[in-house]
């Protein structure tokens, strides 16, 4: 065994990036941005001083800005890759010990069952001496719970009465766990080298001890030995670790390696650095630094698990960034992604705060823009600055749009994984969780009482304390396994003849009532003590009404019971307590997480089990019983495939994890198992956006002007500079001469309704941080649709002045300042009636891709008259309405 040396390092931005190779690029993309508008700022100063003092604030506060974004925009990429593997390795971490917890509940109830087993307690008591028929015994249970690599049968002195496993000969036990079990009345669980076990490291060993049929004194103990190794290597197999890429352990109190994934690596005897806090920090063992994650054992049915007993999963830091297989993101519908960014604030604050400050950015920069726009014609020695902040400013959307766009994937990417994840984990849990109930059933009917009882009701001579006498078995059963409502044992005629609950729901006895027929038909002609039948998820008098499945085995005599060929004497029934334990299955899989909801599906959707309460929290409404709407190819997947998607669901932005049943061990999907079942994991990510498609639209326009390169005209003249904007999705433009700047719309102070037509209210223009006037804020998306807009993040406000009057107009996003040729603009067609034309020219413009779009301009006195023509026909209906209720008001402020 080496030792490890545990080094704990400060972690920060700088100790990440150069294994980070999108950050690197990045972090490259924005210092060359940097450099340039620090560049183009100092050659402004130098060259031409007096006609850029103007425009120097506007790039010393991009300059300033763009400097906060690009630490800020680094340190979050850095943040959310982190945790994009931390949560990874988390989650895998929490698989290994979950999974293996959940199995080992199971171990507990089997030994305190078995322990019962009078064949086993009369061998022990020395009542019969055929050791080789409770052999035989033994390897019949060994055929059903092939989680056992042996199973053993002591007497008092450690002497071996009987086992199955004849391959390690031994005769007298000598560990200590024989007399610590004799004096417990409970089973005792042993993990460590024992020489029940020999020639093995460690041995997980589960013992009860065994009583006298008639004196009740112990006169035995029973081992189950568990297949340790074997379980926990499939375990690492299921879900393992990614590409080789890091490495699944489990690990003791002491962080000594019980179980790895890959011994040669880091093998079974070593110690290792644990991470139970789950930070982000750096940890080295054996010279190889790692990200680290550690999970307790959360306990099951108040099974806490071995003491100490927790799941590990490391990955070398060098590895833990590298790219992987092409994130589904990218085949995301695009307002999918605008819609799920619109609620980043939710999600990922860090992101909100950058498109919030990406955007700041890209207004100063249009207003720069604006500001100089009019200084071409006059200003030759400007020109060259013009172009370079033209330039530089379209760079610094495209960066900004491509850096956010890596952060966002980041988080999305990292939200899909979870997501998938969590599904997985919870048809693992499921898969073997019913291939546990198909062993109870086949094993319970092998229970001798129970073979003789049918026996006997086949040929009328069964008593009522035979009844009785299998009812408390049925009972004692259900009281050591309480994943089941209801154990039902019927005859050859379906009719049940014993039960562990006998009083139904509806207040009737279960005795003397009939199984399904389709059922009895299925388990009438079942071959074999290996065979079972399961029953469709349907609602029945035995499950007290609530839909589950119903496990059963055929009985058959005594004599025959290990003849294929012969007949059964009736069957036993066990009907999963599905209400419960799916329910609780779910929601211990993912404790605490408020915007998630996980729900079990059947091939068509029919909700089988929801955490209810997290789909309310959430926003979804999911309830067992309901169907779901889901895409065809996530239905459709095949038995151990999975998938995750971004999709609406119930209005809301979903990210939805989806895995399919396969089946555990010989319990296969494609057998007898019950019909596929699949996982699904909902998180909500906020309400669906009626602005994402428009948005989506409006990313991706890029005008392309004739002063940049696409058209270069001998005379600037000839031409007009045009402030170009949103109204939903459709491009605008004004003459940028008569805007005076642009301003977030969440500064609008909002006014009583009814003041002034399409007015939302108004808004202080501020210079040096001191407000130097107000002006209205009208809608110009309702003047020109007719119906409000919704104001979103994007919205913004830009300021015009028009005949010594400033005004407002709300707008659905910034886009440009471009120079168009005059060529390209043509008069709009008129509108029929006297009103002047909002609209009263067309720019034929072209895009960066070569399409062509068409540009709306605005007359903005053609606005101006409509905004006042409207103001006075409602100020003049008003005092018509209030003269005749209260005479003539006097000093009315109005915006005519």
């Amino acid at each position: 065994m080496t030792s490890t040396d545990e080094v704990v390092h400060e972690i920060d931005t700088d100790s990440f990036i150069p294994f980070m190779r999108k950050v690197s690029r990045c972090e490259d993309s924005l210092r060359e941005l940097r450099l340039m508008w620090r560049l183009i700022e100092s050659s402004a100063k130098m060259n031409c001083p007096e006609e850029a003092h103007s425009i120097l604030p506007m790039m010393a506060a991009t300059r300033e800005g763009f400097q906060r974004l690009e630490a800020d925009l680094v340190q979050s990429l850095v943040a959310e890759s982190l945790g994009e593997v931390m949560r990874e390795i988390g989650t895998q971490a929490r698989h290994v010990i979950d999974i293996l917890v959940r199995n080992l509940y199971e171990r507990t109830a089997d030994v305190g069952f078995l322990a019962t087993d009078p064949v086993l307690c009369r061998l022990a008591a020395g009542l019969d001496d055929d050791a080789e028929t409770v052999r035989a015994r033994l390897r019949q249970y060994r055929s059903k719970y092939t989680v056992y690599d042996d199973i053993l049968i002591l007497d008092t002195q450690g002497r071996v009465l009987a086992r199955i496993d004849d391959s390690m000969p031994l005769v007298e036990s000598q560990d200590a766990l024989i007399e610590q079990t004799l004096r417990s009345p409970r089973h005792v669980e042993t993990f460590r080298a024992s020489d029940l076990r020999p020639g093995q490291r460690h041995a997980l060993i589960y013992s009860q001890r065994l009583l006298h049929p008639v004196t009740g004194e112990a006169v035995g103990v029973l081992c189950l030995s568990f297949a340790f190794d074997d379980e926990l290597q499939g375990i690492f197999q299921a879900r393992g670790a990614q590409q080789g890429r890091s490495l699944a352990l489990l690990v003791d109190a002491s962080q000594q390696v019980l179980a790895s994934s890959d011994p040669l690596w880091i093998g079974v005897g070593i110690k290792v650095p644990g991470n139970l806090s789950g930070a982000a920090q750096l940890w080295t063992h054996s010279g190889r630094t790692y990200l680290v994650q550690t999970i307790a054992a959360a306990g099951y049915q108040g099974y806490p698990g071995p003491p100490g007993w927790k799941g590990q999963v490391m990955v070398p830091v060098e590895l833990a960034f590298q790219s992987r297989a092409r994130s589904s993101v990218d085949s995301l519908p695009p307002a999918i992604i605008q819609g799920l960014l619109g609620h980043a604030r939710q999600f990922c604050p860090p992101l909100h705060d950058i498109v919030t400050a990406a955007d700041t950015i890209r207004r100063v920069v249009w207003n720069g823009q604006v500001m100089t726009g009019g200084q071409r014609e006059d200003a030759q020695r400007l020109a060259a600055v013009l172009e370079q902040i033209g330039e530089t400013g379209a760079r610094t959307n495209e960066v900004f749009s491509h850096s956010i766009r890596d952060l966002y994937h980041t988080v999305l990417s990292a939200a899909l994984r979870d997501s998938e994840f969590l599904s997985q984990l919870l048809v693992d849990l499921l898969d073997r969780n019913l291939y546990e109930r198909a062993n109870d059933c086949r094993w319970w009917a092998l229970t001798p009482e129970l073979r003789n009882l049918l026996a006997d009701v086949k040929l009328g001579i069964a008593g009522d304390a035979d009844v009785l006498r299998a009812n408390a078995i049925l009972a004692q059963i259900n009281g050591l396994y309480t994943v089941y409502s209801r154990l039902v044992v019927y005859d050859t005629s379906g009719r049940i003849v014993a039960a562990s609950h006998e009083r139904l729901a509806n207040g009737t006895s279960a005795i003397g009532q009939s199984i399904d027929a389709q059922a009895l038909a299925a388990v009438l002609a079942l071959r074999g003590p290996q065979a079972y039948h399961v029953s469709p998820w349907q609602a029945s008098a035995l499950s007290d009404d609530a839909p589950t499945y119903v496990f059963h085995a055929a009985i058959r005599a005594p004599e025959g019971a290990q003849s294929a060929n012969a007949a059964p004497v009736g069957g036993i029934g066990i009907v999963f307590n599905s209400a419960e334990e799916l329910t609780a299955m779910l929601a211990g899989a993912q404790p605490g997480a408020e915007r998630n909801c996980t729900v079990f599906v059947d091939r068509t959707g029919l909700v089988l089990a929801s955490s209810s309460a997290r789909a309310e929290r959430a926003g979804l409404q999911i309830a067992a019983g309901s169907r779901l709407a889901l895409p065809a190819r996530m239905l459709q997947l095949a038995p151990g495939q999975s998938e995750s998607r971004a999709m609406v669901h119930a209005g809301h932005y979903c990210i939805v994890g989806c895995s399919v049943t396969q089946g555990y061990r010989e319990f296969r999907a494609n057998h007898d198992a019950p019909d596929a079942v699949l996982a699904l994991s909902f998180t909500s990510f906020g309400a669906v956006l009626a602005d994402a498609e428009a948005a989506v639209l409006r990313r991706t326009t890029q005008l392309l002007g004739d002063s940049v390169g696409n058209v270069q005209e001998p005379a600037m003249g000839t031409g007009r500079e045009m402030a170009t904007f949103f109204i939903d999705a459709r491009p605008f433009a004004v003459h940028a001469a008569c805007v005076l700047e642009a301003l977030p719309a969440s500064a609008i102070t909002a006014v009583s309704a009814g003041r002034l037509p399409y007015c939302l209210g108004t808004l202080a223009r501020r210079s040096q941080g001191q407000v130097t006037g107000y002006a209205w804020v009208f809608d110009l998306g309702h003047v020109l649709r007719g119906t409000p807009s919704t104001i979103t993040a994007q919205s913004q406000v830009i300021v015009i002045e028009q005949g010594g009057r400033r005004i407002g107009l709300l707008v659905s996003d910034l886009l440009g300042v471009q120079h168009f040729a005059a060529r390209r603009f043509a008069a709009a067609p008129r509108m029929h009636g006297g009103a002047p034309a909002i609209v009263g020219e067309i720019i034929q413009a072209q895009q960066a891709d070569g399409t062509g779009l068409l540009v709306q301009c605005l007359d903005i006195a053609a606005l101006m008259q409509l905004l006042q023509t409207c103001a006075a026909n409602q100020r003049q209906a008003a005092e018509a309405l209030q003269s005749q209720q209260y005479g003539t008001p006097e000093n009315e402020e109005t915006f005519a």
